[in-house]
């Protein structure tokens, strides 16, 4: 039976390195696929790895169709086995209906990559409609660390360095601190305390005491 699985967790675990794996182990065993990937890091219709692995895919528009899309390739005499969806959580919740209709009804398999939670901690729609309808929900293993060395289990958006709660949903930035907006991982109890690794620099080691000036 096919399924529609989800993979997920936190940034920097590993969710574009393993729907590249998957993608490569499925053609591997001779079925063919799609990839698709929304707003991608890299700004194209591509599925990158932090790594550096990356691979053409096909953009998720809000008005993409996933069912009309499959029936017209199958129905123009293109096989289709399985679909590997990336940044899911950019999807809408029609997007995954369409998806679990897939599964259901044209038993292909879906495996669907992407983050439960925002900046604010709040579920994104899609990943709540993913974890409502999916066959089979996957935490990845690989547990990216807060900056104090506590497994990272919370995202945390910044804007010109400064931690922010508020703000549109869906922002496009990366992992690295200089661009304006940016993001990092923490444990919950430093993402409640808004407290970033730029900030605990600051705060846990401040400037030396001139005891050796005269």
């Amino acid at each position: 039976m096919a399924e529609l699985t989800y993979f997920t967790g936190p940034m920097d675990c590993g969710k574009s390195t393993l729907a590249l794996q998957v993608a490569y182990t499925e053609a591997e065993a001779g079925r063919e696929g799609r990839l698709f990937t929304m707003l991608d890091r890299s700004g194209g219709a591509t599925i990158t790895s932090r790594i550096g692995l990356s691979q053409p895919a096909l953009e998720v528009k809000p008005e993409f169709d996933f069912w009309i899309y499959v029936v017209s390739e199958l129905t123009g005499g293109r096989r289709v086995d399985f679909l590997v969806c990336d940044e899911a959580q950019f999807y809408n919740s029609a997007h995954v209906d369409q998806l679990a209709r897939i599964v259901d009804e044209l038993q292909i398999d879906v495996f669907c990559f992407g983050i439960l939670t925002d900046f604010r901690t709040q579920l994104f729609p899609a990943s709540r409609r993913l974890v409502e309808l999916c066959d089979r929900m996957e935490m990845l293993q690989v547990r990216p660390r807060c900056w104090c060395g506590e497994p990272a289990t919370h995202n945390a958006r910044t804007v010109n360095g400064a931690m922010v709660t508020e703000g549109s949903q869906v922002v496009v930035g990366d992992t690295d601190n200089s661009a304006e907006v940016a993001y990092q991982v923490l444990c919950r109890r430093h993402h409640r305390r808004r407290v970033t690794a730029e900030v605990a620099a600051v705060t846990l080691n401040p400037e030396p005491l001139p005891f050796g000036e005269s």
